[in-house]
């Protein structure tokens, strides 16, 4: 009985050691996607708070969004670019992979909302 003991003991010491070991050695990083965000601080810059309220800016921007997030052939991240919607006029924002993405995007953009109603501030990701 006094073994088994001794030896829940060492095993509890040796466990409860590794882990206060295995947390020191960890360095948390910080994400920073500052760089990233740079664009959104200018003056010009649409962002998701100036998307518009009115019934018909709310619907243009879903059904942009839907068309981007249904097409399987872009990326991830352009399936997260930002579309902003105000008074009819869509900006659309954000990184994506590829010139062809970019184009495939605004085109989706300018088929539902107008050729004319479309600002592509759409900005090709270096690798």
């Amino acid at each position: 009985m006094r073994r088994l003991a001794a030896v829940f003991v060492l095993s509890a010491f040796l466990c409860g050691g590794y882990s206060v070991t295995g947390a020191q050695e960890t360095v948390p990083i910080v994400p920073d996607n500052s760089g990233v965000n740079i664009r959104d601080r200018d003056a010009r810059a649409m962002t998701a708070g100036q998307q518009s309220n009115a019934t018909s800016d709310v619907n243009l921007t879903r059904k942009i969004r839907r068309a981007v997030v249904r097409d399987p052939s872009l990326s991830m991240l352009a399936h997260n670019v930002k579309i902003v919607s105000a008074n009819g006029s869509v900006t659309l924002s954000g990184a994506v992979k590829t010139e062809q993405e970019k184009t495939v995007i605004a085109s989706k953009a300018q088929a539902i909302a107008g050729a004319d109603k479309v600002d592509n501030q759409l900005e090709v990701k270096v690798q």
